[in-house]
């Protein structure tokens, strides 16, 4: 097992375990299944106040930027509860944290934040997300009608786990909460009763589609991790919608993009998907998904263990943090062969250090094709590159015979 995947399960991921611990981690067998935990819960609030608002300067690729709600004094602003499904004596405590907290700084439409809040729940100390969100169109066509009139500014919470457990996963609720603005804008039928679900299904939704993607595929996740990780094209056939969405939601975290230079990565995608043959083919018809052209290497073999030494405890923020390891442990390994190779330009030791890199790492063949891409326009880095390339031919041709 490699030295930092056995770092990330004595140290960020354990002190995360820990902290999740009230959310089924102790539980029975029955309670560690990846669905919606007893303690996770949701809270919405119209928001009443007059706000200031500016807009800011274009962004850097000069598109406009997002606009500033400037955050109003406690006296100028007020929560009015639409629904929940917290204990009564919970609520006013979790609304009187937000107002608090919407006091002391600017609000940004549809960009959430995470703290932690003192409730009189089981866990006592619980992660909360929050996001402003703007709707014209009621959430709760009654509760808004009969008492609420003229609302379309909305505050969502969600609560579960830790602050830093939520943390992990904030740009998938913000992706959620954007999600509840199209359901509104095309629900047909009982709006009140469809975002009543919407809501309160937030942790199965946005929190535990990875914790499903591992229990779904086992040792068969190294292939999954492969083709993130090499960024090739995945095909998923005969599958629900659900199950689809969590394998793409699943590679898309996974993927190294957003950590490498953008032209590398666009570069590399491009590269795989021109090879023949190569886009990786899941067929889920049977009780257990069949890969076909898939690949692996030592690498993702290992992370693949970790993910499934972690479904004893039932935690889905563990799991979260497992593949953010994952991909960190990828970039630090590509950035060191980076490094090998600009001293192996001018230094025959240095060369020699590669392949022992690439030998040891256990994703040479991933690690290649990325510097690859990456130092395609660099003549004096091709040489140490073809003869890399001719190295890990011979590994390859050694180890099958």
């Amino acid at each position: 097992m490699l030295p930092s995947l056995q770092e990330s399960l004595d140290g960020d991921d354990k002190e995360l375990e820990s902290s999740e611990e009230g959310g089924g981690g102790n539980g029975s067998a029955e309670d560690r299944r990846p669905e919606r935990p007893p303690s996770s819960h949701f809270c919405l609030y119209a928001y009443h106040g007059s706000r200031s608002a500016t807009q800011r300067g274009d962004s850097d690729d000069g598109s406009p930027s997002s606009l500033t709600l400037e955050a109003p004094s406690a006296a100028d602003f007020s929560l009015s509860l639409v629904d929940t499904n917290l204990p009564s004596e919970a609520e006013p405590e979790l609304r009187s944290a937000i107002a608090k907290r919407l006091s002391k700084g600017a609000v940004f439409e549809g960009l959430g934040n995470v703290t932690s809040v003192e409730l009189r729940l089981p866990d006592s100390r619980v992660g909360c997300y929050y996001c402003l969100f703007q709707q014209d169109k009621p959430l709760l066509e009654t509760a808004i009608s009969e008492s609420i009139p003229d609302s379309s500014e909305y505050i969502v919470c969600f609560l579960g786990g830790s602050e830093k457990g939520l943390e992990l996963f904030r740009l998938e609720l913000d992706k959620y909460i954007q999600g509840l603005k199209t359901n509104v804008d095309s629900e047909e039928g009982s709006l009140e009763t469809h975002n009543k679900s919407y809501l309160s299904n937030w942790f199965e939704e946005a929190i535990c589609p990875i914790q499903r993607v591992v229990h779904l595929f086992q040792e068969k996740l190294t292939f999954l991790l492969h083709a993130a990780l090499s960024y090739t094209p995945v095909e998923v056939q005969e599958s629900d919608e659900k199950t689809k969405r969590d394998i793409n939601g699943f590679l898309s975290v996974a993927s190294l993009q957003g950590l490498i230079h953008e032209g590398t990565m666009t570069s590399l995608c491009m590269a795989m998907t021109e090879e023949p043959h190569k886009s990786v083919v899941i067929n889920c018809s049977g009780p257990q998904p069949q890969f076909s052209n898939a690949g692996s290497n030592r690498f993702c073999e290992d992370w693949m263990q970790a993910f499934l030494n972690a479904t004893e405890g039932g935690n889905p923020f563990l799991f979260r943090q497992i593949l953010e390891n994952f991909k960190l442990k990828a970039i630090q390994d590509t950035n060191n062969l980076k490094r090998f190779i600009r001293q192996a330009e001018m230094n025959h030791y240095a060369l020699f250090k590669c392949s022992l890199f690439l030998k040891n790492c256990g994703s040479g063949d991933i690690l290649l094709k990325i510097v690859k891409v990456e130092h395609e326009e660099m003549p004096e880095a091709k040489s140490v590159i073809l003869a890399l390339e001719e190295f890990m031919k011979e590994e390859g041709a050694a180890q099958a015979s």
